[in-house]
């Protein structure tokens, strides 16, 4: 356990959801920023942000949220699902989130408040539901999201690119990065991250999916999952090629 909602925050004590991490370098040494889904019982979810010295931990909360409001002109959603991403070409690193919409905004150099003023509503369209995941690949930045709910046979992932970290976003006409495979039982599959092996144009998606062979015959199969990993290929043109998810 390397942060206890119920023992470390003030702020929430459960819906420990969804969270990231980054480094960064701070003098001669670096930090580990953790971004994390909380709140209390009855009240809106908030997203908070923790810091250690070690990846490993032990992290300790800022002492206050990170993000508890709604961006402006936002009537629903939550305030879940973080991500965060520095901006290979400045330095510059950046938070998104958003259940039932997306926002992005830049951090100020201390990682653990915002500048207010670069809130951005980016939903792409009425596909977006939450998970946004961005990342950088030759010139393009790629912003990836998580369409219908973590519980349906469909959840599954879409893309859009931008030549900016918050936007204009163009979505390609068949932006699917991944769905299910009725055929092999495997539904569900959504709510990304991506890897990049370093030094070389070799791309990962992880996702979860609902659990193999029976999840899908539970009362909310989106509570019975499994995490996965697939090779994520692209196009000469830089679109991303559908996956088809493996065993």
């Amino acid at each position: 356990v390397i942060i206890d909602l119920m023992k470390d925050v003030s702020w929430a004590d459960g819906n420990a959801w969804a969270p990231c991490i980054i480094e960064k370098k701070v003098g001669k040494n670096y930090k580990y920023y953790y971004y994390f889904s909380g709140g209390k019982e009855g009240e809106p979810k908030k997203i908070g942000v923790a810091v250690a010295d070690d990846p490993a931990g032990p992290f300790v909360d800022s002492g206050k949220p990170l993000i508890d409001f709604r961006p402006e002109g936002i009537k629903g959603g939550q305030e879940i699902d973080p991500d965060v991403f520095t901006d290979p070409k400045t330095g510059k690193s950046y938070i998104y989130w958003g259940n039932g919409y997306m926002a992005g905004a830049e951090l100020n150099k201390d990682m653990i408040s915002i500048k207010k003023n670069t809130v951005k509503v980016m939903t792409p369209d009425k596909t977006f539901r939450e998970a946004v995941y961005v990342f950088y690949r030759k010139g393009t930045y790629y912003f990836l999201w998580s369409e219908d709910d973590t519980g349906s046979a469909n959840y599954k992932v879409r893309y859009a690119t931008s030549k900016s970290t918050l936007g204009p976003l163009d979505i390609p006409h068949n932006n699917i990065v991944i769905m299910k495979d009725e055929s092999r039982g495997m539904f569900g599959t959504g709510h990304n991250s991506v890897l990049q092996v370093p030094e070389t144009d070799e791309w990962y998606i992880v996702y979860h999916r609902i659990s193999r062979p029976d999840g899908i015959k539970k009362p909310y199969p989106g509570t019975f999952r499994e995490v996965c990993i697939d090779k994520m290929e692209f196009n000469e043109d830089g679109s991303i090629k559908q996956i088809t998810p493996s065993l």
